[in-house]
């Protein structure tokens, strides 16, 4: 199976004080022999996010660990047009644009299921496997 992975996911598995840590643990456990799949915005903002809060060391703990069961891909100029546009024309939603980004690239790969503690995905139509 082919699963979407939030920065959610990625953030609540690095920080050990998170409430979402342990049922994380559990999901990616659960989680091996799937494709796990996400793409660059989702990397460029869980970066900056574990840089912020969690330093360094889990920034490699990311880089060197997670990211080497995790394909990365481009966003391609459709995706990110569409997710403009849905991001534009929400008005003042509370989805940001990463996670518009998110839900078209889903659509766009078929990826009906989303390892992420994020409410949206369900709210966008999406399975959380989380």
């Amino acid at each position: 199976m082919r699963v979407f992975v939030d920065t959610s996911a990625l953030y609540a598995l690095l920080d050990e004080d998170d409430s979402n840590h342990q049922a994380a643990s559990d999901a990616f456990a659960r989680q091996q022999g799937s494709d796990l799949v996400t793409h660059t915005y989702v990397l460029v903002e869980t970066l900056a996010l574990v840089s912020r809060r969690l330093g360094w060391d889990a920034v490699v703990r990311l880089m060197d660990g997670l990211l080497g069961v995790v394909t990365v891909v481009p966003v391609d100029r459709a995706t990110h047009e569409s997710a403009l546009a849905a991001f534009r024309d929400a008005g003042a939603s509370r989805i940001s644009l990463v996670d518009r980004t998110s839900f078209a690239f889903m659509r766009s790969n078929r990826l009906p299921a989303a390892f992420a503690f994020d409410a949206h995905f369900v709210s966008a139509g999406f399975e959380q496997v989380a």
